[in-house]
């Protein structure tokens, strides 16, 4: 089994690092291997809606969202963490997410997906709520711990090894990623495939 981290971090070394190598560490503990794609310092620019990946199944923009696209489908699961930039995620981040998504969503389909946020003070909870838009849309069971994935640090990456209920929660998140990779892996051997309907139904509000 093996999870994808993505640092949405434009500092390879700060705090979100810290965070995600936190639950790495679990992660290797339990067997699983962990690759990361640091994205929050690369020049990647949103989706324009051209939809042309519905025709080549790759972005129009040739980037890092192509170069991660055969990671994202070869994972078992996937793990975001994000600063907090104006009570948000990194705009960075979002842009590679929201065109990632867009090509490869189908390729994501019932695997897990844990979120985790770090800021100095505040904006954690609407930057975790942003960034749940990702996996629920797209029929990924959403990892929980035992608090919202939130660890608090500024600069100074000795601040977030303080916040010990940060890590805490960070690791127990981490924990219960690598028992539901488990749990489905033992369904996908007893023969248990979820049942998808291909054929979507679309409606517009404007008729």
């Amino acid at each position: 089994m093996n999870v994808l981290m993505i640092n949405g971090s434009p500092k390879p070394n700060g705090n979100t690092a810290i965070a995600l190598h936190e639950m790495e560490q679990i992660f290797v503990q339990e067997g699983i291997q962990v690759e990361t794609v640091h994205v929050g310092k690369k020049n990647i620019r949103g989706c324009i809606g051209c939809n042309k990946c519905m025709e080549a199944g790759k972005c129009v923009f040739d980037d890092l969202v192509n170069e991660t696209a055969p990671k994202f489908e070869a994972c078992d699961g996937l793990v975001v963490g994000t600063p907090v930039y104006y009570a948000s995620a990194n705009g960075t981040l979002v842009s590679f997410l929201d065109r990632l998504f867009y090509a490869g969503s189908s390729a994501m389909r019932y695997k897990p997906a844990a979120i985790a946020v770090i800021a100095r003070r505040g904006g954690c909870t609407s930057a975790f709520d942003a960034m749940l838009k990702y996996p629920t849309y797209n029929q990924m069971p959403v990892v929980s711990g035992d608090y919202w994935p939130i660890a608090h640090a500024h600069v100074d990456p000795a601040q977030l090894r303080c916040d010990e209920e940060g890590l805490f929660t960070l690791s127990t998140l981490a924990r219960n990623m690598a028992w539901m990779l488990r749990c489905i892996e033992a369904g996908k051997k007893a023969g248990i495939q979820p049942e998808y309907v291909e054929k979507n139904i679309w409606t517009n509000f404007i008729r």
